[in-house]
This record gives structure tokens, C-alpha cells and sequence, in this order.
């Protein structure tokens, strides 16, 4: 608020009731009561006037692919962290300090654990008596050619925007342990909850809870059965686990059917109980949290507590338009209330497009929409990933970046493909990427890509003499569109348009200013959770293929 124009208007406006009566006196029928009526009057009006509307904000609050979010409060402070998948760094650290605006500022682990071998899932960050830990899945790492089986672990930390120490595997159930949840019992013992992966094998769901001793990173005693999968809503599978205590009673709020992709059907429920481990009854409304307009799968999120003692779920859900999946689970934010002895959220209307800020006096702002790097630093920023099992070989130097591979990498395939990539967060965007080619080698390709997984990207580099557009869906690459790369060209500028995250078109230019469309349009929508990624395959050590910088804008 600008108190000083307010200032002036309180002064303007009394000086107008001044004058008012003055006018009134001067036709001599003012009385004290006309006066005082008068007055009153204005100053409704005044009052009227000067009430700030409440201030909003639109979700998603963490745009792009941050599937699985958790969340804790720190004195004033908000950290988050996410699912990762296939991604390293792996699960975030955000911090916030309005719940409404985060900045990435680190993450877990920037390389994997030694115990485990992929599958980096749902992360419950968990503040406890001056300690930090994140609860996490992953999958055991049992060997060559093992898929290897699912299970809870957990780290430490000092402060949650420190150094994350791994502990290892907790729990390691035959059909597999995911989603673990932290919480105090109504006797102040911690425990572990977690579900067991029962619907992998289309068996029944079960949500499991064990007691912790105090350090929190060693089962004690025998875990219980709380509750399984029953109700149609629900389909083959409760998960998702996160608990909140209120009025003698726990509400534990869990997320039935299926999660992910085009074919999800996702929705949030609440059970309660007197006890940790007594009997659960779930809410009839149940799911309190489903599909909307705006907004489709919600559900497998973290609640908060402000200062305040409000509460807020801070969850994923996918938008309910064309690019939705494109984008991928990006974080909701909405206000949990008890009423009548049960939680709902949002009224039970289903994911907000706008609601009341949780703060006064806070404005969103728009920081994931625009975003750039210029490789100035001397390390790449927190928000940008790459591939799992693949060593950070990112080069920051003299304002460039430059992707290298390993030994380990050329051990596995004779030319390894090296990508750094940054979350989408919107259908329709433009991103552009100027490299330095004056070194490229004959055996080695740079490019600017729109990258799911390895299997589905698409994209437009140079390399082998030749400026080339390709799309590979399933691990299958096609060139969709090239043209010979003119002797002696030093730099290049290469760009692609985004069309509702179904249609990307590729361009080049070597000024920057004068742009050639390659090809068609690139048919992309198979493309989920996608990110724009800077390419580089190649044999040496030393790349001649240098970035200088990517800059993105929706459009």
C-alpha cells in the first residue's frame, strides 16, 4: 500500500467535508445533527474508498513439472521439495517466504546414492524438533538387468537449505514401499507411514505405519495395516500419505487411482482416527478434492500450518487444457478447513484457478514464465537438471557452457548424448540458444531440444557439416528437415516455437535477427513433462560445441 497517496486522500476528503459544511452554513440550515450526519456519511464512504481488495493469486504456485510437492514451515520461512523421476539433481529444495512465490535454491542429492538405482518418487520433507529429513523413494539397485525393488529411505539435514546426508533404506516391502509420511502419535512417539505397493501386482492397496525411534531414521517394533484401497473412487490404489492433527482428531488425507498421464483419473480423500494406529474412518464426501474446469488428477500433496494456525495443501494436479500433460504435475495451493468434524479444500470445488493470498500485502509474481541463463557463473544454476545416472559434466567458463562426457559414459555407448534441461510451464513459448561453433569437430552435435525422457525429445542441432531438425519418439530418431551448415560459420543461433505443446518449429539464424524455418512443424504433443534442453553428443573430452546462452518466454 502507498501510504502517502493514501494520506493525501484521507486529507483531501476531509477537507471536502469541511467545505461541505461550510456550504451548508453558509445557506443557513445547518445543524449539529445535519452535520453529524453528514459527516458519518462521508466517512463510510471514505472507509469504503480506501479498503484494499483482498490480493490473490493463481495457481499453480510451482509451474512446470514438480509432481509429489511437500512441504514445511520454518519460524517464517517455507521449503518444498518434489518428485524428480529420472532427473538429477535429485528432489529440489525451494524456499518461499509468502507461499505463493519459491526460488529453487538447492536440492537433495546432486548425484544418486550409492544403494540406489533409479526412480527418485515422492519426497516428504519434515521438520522435527530443530531436525530436517526427507523421507523419499527410490529403487534398491539389485544388479545388472534388476529392475530392482522400490523402497523407503531417508536423509538428514542440519537446516533444510544445508547439506542432505543419506541414511539409507528404511523399508524394502517384496512388492515394493513408496510414499512415506512422518508424524507424532497422540503419545509423542514418531512414526513412519507408508504404502505398499500392492496395485503394481493388482493386488490390494495397503497403507502401513511403524514406530521410528528418535532419531528418525531406524524402524522399531512391527509395522500395522491402517487402511486399504474399498471404495470405487479410490480404483486400484491409496497412496500418498500426509497427516494433520486437529481437535483430538488425525486426518490423514491420501490420494486414490490412477496418478499420471493422459489416462489418469486422480482425486484426494480424507480418513480420521483418534489414534495412529486405531481404526481409520474415511470421510463419505470422499473425494474431497477431484476434477474441475480448470484443473484435472489432483491430489499426493503436503500440508502447512502458518502462524496462524491456518492450513494449506500445497499439491499436484494437471491443467485441464491441450498442454497439460506437455507441462506435466504442477504444484497447487489451496486452504484446508475443518468443519463439521471433516477436512475439505477449496469448498469442495475442486483445484482454485485464483484464491485469497495466504498473506496480506504479497503479490505473485511471474518468476518461472520468463527465464534465461547466460552462463556467467561459475556453476549452473539450481533449476536446471539432468539426466539420471550421468555425471553434472556441465563447464561454466568465460561465459559459455560446455557439455563434456565421461568415461563412464563412453564405456556405455560410442557416442553418449549430454543434455541439461529446464522445466516447461506453458503451451506456447519461444526458446532460443545461441552457440559458439567455430571448434566443432566432424564427430560431434549441439542442439537446442524439447526433452521428455531420453526416448521422447525433439529438437534442432548442427553437427556433420549440416544444421538438421529430428524428432524421436519410443527411442526412434527421424530428421525431419536439414540444410548444408556454410563453411567457415563461427556462430549459430537456433530457436523453437512452441504451438500449444502440440506443433514445434524449428528455426536457425546466424545473426540472431534473421530467422530460417526448417522444415515443417514438428508433431510433439507425445512429449510429457517436458523441459528445453541443451544438447551435445560427441567423442572428446574437450567439446568444440560451446552454449552461450538459452532464453525462454511464453508466449
Amino acid at each position: 500500500m502507498n501510504t502517502d497517496k493514501h494520506k493525501f486522500g484521507i486529507w483531501d476528503l476531509g477537507f471536502g467535508i469541511w467545505n461541505f459544511r461550510f456550504r451548508i452554513r453558509d445557506f443557513g440550515f445547518e445543524t449539529r445533527k445535519t452535520s453529524v450526519f453528514i459527516c458519518v456519511h462521508l466517512w463510510m464512504i471514505l472507509c469504503f474508498t480506501l479498503q484494499t481488495p483482498a490480493q490473490t493469486y493463481k495457481n499453480p504456485v510451482i509451474p512446470g513439472d514438480y509432481p509429489d510437492p511437500s512441504v514445511i514451515r520454518v519460524g517464517d520461512d517455507f521449503y518444498a521439495t518434489a518428485t524428480t523421476g529420472g532427473w538429477a539433481p535429485h528432489f529440489p529444495i525451494l524456499h518461499s517466504k509468502d507461499l505463493i512465490n519459491w526460488k529453487t535454491i538447492g536440492a537433495v542429492f546432486r548425484e544418486k546414492p550409492a544403494w540406489a538405482k533409479g526412480d527418485f518418487w515422492a519426497p516428504e520433507i519434515v521438520a522435527d524438533k530443530g531436525r530436517f529429513f526427507v523421507y523419499y523413494t527410490a529403487r534398491r539397485d539389485e544388479g545388472k538387468d534388476k529392475k530392482g525393488t522400490l523402497c523407503v529411505a531417508v536423509a538428514v539435514a542440519d537446516k533444510p537449505d544445508g547439506e542432505w546426508r543419506d541414511k539409507g533404506a528404511l523399508v524394502c516391502q517384496e512388492m515394493g514401499s513408496i510414499d512415506a509420511e512422518f508424524v507424532r502419535d497422540e503419545r509423542g512417539r514418531p512414526v513412519l507411514i507408508w504404502k505398499e505397493d500392492g496395485n503394481d501386482r493388482r493386488q490390494p492397496t495397503w497403507l502401513y505405519a511403524q514406530e521410528l525411534d528418535e532419531s528418525g531414521t531406524r524402524l522399531v517394533g512391527v509395522p500395522k495395516r491402517l487402511f486399504r484401497n474399498t471404495e470405487a473412487w479410490e480404483g486400484g490404489v491409496v497412496e500418498g500419505a500426509d497427516v494433520l492433527r486437529r481437535g483430538g482428531w488425525f486426518y490423514l488425507f491420501y490420494s486414490g487411482n490412477a496418478c499420471c498421464g493422459r489416462q489418469c483419473d486422480y482425486a484426494l480423500g480424507v480418513a480420521r482416527s483418534k489414534t495412529i494406529f486405531g481404526k481409520w474412518e474415511k470421510n463419505p464426501a470422499n473425494p474431497i478434492l477431484a476434477a474441475n474446469d480448470f484443473w484435472q488428477c489432483p491430489g499426493h500433496g503436503s500440508i502447512v500450518s502458518t502462524a496462524d494456525e491456518r492450513d494449506f495443501l500445497l499439491y499436484h494436479a494437471y491443467r485441464k487444457r491441450a498442454f497439460g500433460f506437455n507441462v506435466g504435475r504442477e504444484a497447487l495451493l489451496d486452504e484446508v478447513k475443518i468443519e463439521n468434524g471433516w477436512a475439505s479444500v477449496n469448498g469442495g470445488r475442486g483445484a482454485s484457478a485464483s484464491a485469497a493470498t495466504p498473506f496480506e500485502n504479497t503479490a505473485q509474481q511471474s518468476i518461472f514464465a520468463n527465464m534465461s541463463d547466460e552462463f556467467s557463473g561459475g556453476a549452473l544454476a539450481p533449476g536446471w537438471n539432468y539426466s539420471m545416472g550421468d555425471e553434472n559434466t556441465a563447464r561454466l567458463a568465460n561465459g559459455f557452457l560446455s557439455l563434456a562426457p565421461t568415461a563412464r559414459q563412453f564405456a556405455r555407448e560410442k557416442m553418449p548424448e549430454i543434455v541439461v534441461a529446464e522445466r516447461t510451464v506453458a503451451g506456447d513459448y519461444e526458446a532460443t540458444a545461441r552457440l559458439d561453433i567455430s571448434q566443432i569437430a566432424a564427430d560431434e552435435y549441439g542442439g537446442l531440444s524439447v526433452y521428455s525422457w531420453r526416448g521422447n525429445a525433439l529438437g534442432v542441432s548442427v553437427g556433420g557439416g549440416k544444421i538438421f531438425a529430428w524428432r524421436r519418439e519410443n527411442r526412434k530418431q527421424d530428421e525431419t528437415a536439414g540444410v548444408a551448415l556454410p563453411r567457415g560459420a563461427k556462430a549459430l543461433y537456433l530457436k523453437i516455437e512452441a504451438e500449444n505443446a502440440a506443433l514445434f518449429r524449428p528455426f536457425y539464424s546466424f545473426d540472431g535477427e534473421k530467422w530460417n524455418a526448417l522444415g515443417e512443424k514438428i508433431a510433439g504433443s507425445y512429449i510429457e513433462g517436458a523441459r528445453v534442453g541443451l544438447v551435445y553428443n560427441g567423442v572428446s573430452f574437450a567439446p568444440g560445441v560451446r552454449f552461450d546462452w538459452l532464453r525462454m518466454a511464453a508466449n
